[in-house]
């Protein structure tokens, strides 16, 4: 088997590329190691940028979340028993579109298979092989049988623990990373969302977040110690805690339910580079992640799908390298800044384990001039609707 462009990886990265590339008229082949329903069965984050919004329009992916997703002109910040309101529409003229990765994955799914594009799942002790080369391949076994697929180029949307930057020398990639003393706990329960927009929360016994799913389903979060065991936090415990985190009037609005999913996640802070080598390229969380806090990880992988689509339609109608030669630099731009704002938005919420009095009031303070002051308001607005391609 040949394809242009072997894809590894069926998360949203490697499925917007796949049809980014597909509407350019560029050949292309998923492997992804987990089934279908597994990957739908992810539960990941749900807040879309209007430029993604915009991409996944230009892959002709969009009318579902166009009448599904939730529009958002703004966030509200909890803190000091009170909550401060970040008009992003008024600071901005843009918004935010809450609509689950979930679905957005199923939308590509359902648009590649109408397509009719190759994607085999369940491809196990899928490798890399001769990727400094002008022919690279991709080894992989599919149902007990041994296959392999040459192609032109590589795109690695494999995910951080994936087999794509592993493959790259060691010798050839620098890696930056920061990991968080704390987790978030998260659940999804069949509630009402206790507000209208999402309420980030800031509290003495740490961070929380209520945000939604829909109309009629909550995804909930509270900061945890990463040691906890998701055993020791019943529903119970959990709605409780939530409610002494939330401001009084929140408190008040919240209604509580069984989860029907619940789990505990690491927060991490990771960049690779170069996202190149050779004949492959790096995409997603293969080559970063960003804590969840600024909303920024399923925004940078689309946009590093639309810039590698936009790399290679050049060179195959063309055959010019330059879009590929600068695809790394390019999207480590974006990536840095989405790396910047995420990290300040995680340590201006989160109470940090190592910090001192000292620390605490000066992100107390910084939380006022935030309420005070228009200018830093605009630049969390901006930062959060997604800065310009």
């Amino acid at each position: 088997m040949h394809t242009q462009v072997a894809i590894i990886g069926a998360g949203p990265a490697g499925l917007m590329l796949g049809q980014l590339l597909h509407t350019h008229g560029v050949d292309n082949t998923i492997l992804e190691r987990r089934s279908a329903e597994y990957v739908l069965g992810r539960v990941r984050a749900g807040v879309v940028e209007q430029g993604t919004v915009g991409l996944l329009d230009r892959a002709g992916v969009g009318d579902r979340l166009r009448r599904e997703g939730l529009v958002h002109d703004g966030i509200e910040i909890s803190f000091g028993g009170g909550r401060l309101r970040i008009d992003f529409r008024r600071l901005t003229g843009k918004g935010v579109t809450i609509y689950g990765q979930t679905e957005i994955t199923r939308d590509l799914m359902r648009a590649r298979a109408a397509a009719g594009l190759p994607t085999i799942y369940e491809a196990e002790g899928v490798s890399l092989h001769d990727i400094a080369s002008e022919r690279p391949r991709v080894r992989y076994v599919k149902d007990g049988a041994a296959a392999e697929i040459g192609c032109d180029y590589i795109a690695g949307c494999d995910g951080f623990h994936g087999v794509s930057r592993q493959t790259i020398p060691a010798a050839a990639l620098r890696t930056y990373e920061r990991d968080y003393p704390f987790g978030w706990l998260g659940i999804l329960a069949e509630t009402p969302p206790v507000s209208p927009e999402l309420i980030y929360v800031s509290h003495e016994r740490g961070f929380a977040l209520c945000s939604m799913r829909s109309p009629e389903r909550s995804r909930l979060y509270l900061q945890c110690p990463l040691d906890d065991d998701i055993a020791d936090w019943p529903d119970e415990r959990f709605w409780e805690e939530l409610k002494t985190r939330l401001d009084p009037a929140a408190a008040a609005a919240l209604e509580t339910g069984p989860a029907i999913e619940k789990s505990i996640a690491p927060l991490r802070s990771f960049v690779a580079e170069p996202l190149s080598f050779g004949r492959l390229f790096l995409a997603g969380d293969a080559g970063h992640i960003v804590p969840p806090t600024g909303a920024k990880g399923l925004n940078l992988a689309i946009g590093d799908a639309y810039y590698l689509s936009e790399a290679f339609a050049e060179f195959y109608r063309g055959r010019s390298k330059a879009g590929l030669a600068f695809y790394s630099e390019r999207a480590l731009q974006r990536v840095w800044l989405a790396e910047r704002f995420s990290w300040w938005m995680t340590r201006l919420l989160h109470r940090l384990p190592d910090a001192n009095d000292f620390d605490r009031k000066v992100q107390r303070a910084e939380l006022d001039f935030l309420a005070r002051s228009s200018s830093a308001q605009a630049a969390l607005a901006e930062n959060y609707v997604g800065l310009p391609y």
